[in-house]
């Protein structure tokens, strides 16, 4: 049996052959399956990723011939995607059983956008590092969302035609395509919740805390923002209490960086 939802990842070249068939098989191996899978191959990949993505020919394919990023990625590949629901799902991280199912049961009650709890591993699902929970209501979430990002992109499960609506994913804010997505589609009247349970084991790497520091990532986060401020979202309180701290964890020593997400911002 097969439900009217769709999934949708994207893969580039950095990869690995393992981590990507373990992700497609934990949607895969789902006890409630979708009805479409769709993978948008980002730019030329190894031979041994292809074989890989070969060796599920029932996966629909979407193959660009440049590698363009994760947004502009995610919207070629909603060009493709039949059904209006769509479960996210990065080419690193393995569902948990039941996720599927637990998300599309709530957005089914009439909303546009859920996330769940994540759990962080390295290694492998055994070896837990760390966890991002998330304000569950619409109220608690809107909050939230004028200092930080308020759902789990991994974990998502949206409908198109909210998306659509609010514009897609927008590629002038690198690092910040999905926050952004998810900012727009709240100011254009989405509903949305959280999950309080964990649903999905996030990949964790010493590569992470690196991509989320240093000075050119403050600033592309600074400059995020401040396009808030400009289209009113937020208040220079918001961004003086929000964004110069989290400025200030850019620029620190990365294993310092690394102590403050996952002690002060996560849960273990």
């Amino acid at each position: 049996m097969v439900n009217p939802y769709s999934v949708l990842m994207s893969v580039y070249a950095a990869e690995t052959p393992v981590n990507l068939r373990a992700s497609i098989q934990s949607v895969l191996d789902q006890d409630f399956p979708a009805a479409e899978f769709v993978l948008v191959i980002d730019g030329p990949v190894s031979s041994a990723l292809q074989e890989v993505i070969n060796s599920y020919p029932s996966i629909k394919k979407v193959a660009l011939p440049k590698n363009v990023g994760l947004g502009p990625a995610l919207n070629e590949g909603l060009k493709h995607v039949t059904y209006d629901i769509v479960a996210r799902m990065d080419s690193d991280d393995i569902c948990m059983q039941g996720r599927m199912g637990r998300e599309y049961s709530k957005i089914s009650e009439g909303l546009d956008i859920v996330s769940s709890t994540i759990l962080e591993f390295e290694g492998d699902t055994g070896n837990i590092t760390g966890s991002r929970e998330l304000p569950l209501t619409q109220e608690e979430i809107t909050a939230f969302s004028r200092k930080r990002n308020p759902f789990n992109h991994p974990s998502v499960m949206f409908r198109k035609s909210a998306v659509i609506r609010a514009g897609g994913y927008n590629a002038d804010f690198p690092y910040f395509e999905d926050y952004d997505l998810w900012v727009r589609m709240l100011m254009n009247g989405a509903r949305a919740c959280n999950i309080g349970e964990p649903l999905l084991y996030m990949r964790s790497s010493e590569g992470m805390f690196l991509r989320r520091g240093g000075r050119e990532y403050g600033k592309i986060m600074l400059n995020y923002h401040r396009s808030l401020m400009e289209r009113g979202w937020t208040t220079k309180k918001d961004y003086l209490t929000g964004a110069i701290p989290h400025y200030l964890v850019c620029i620190m020593p990365q294993f310092i960086r690394k102590f403050v997400y996952r002690r002060l911002h996560r849960k273990t």
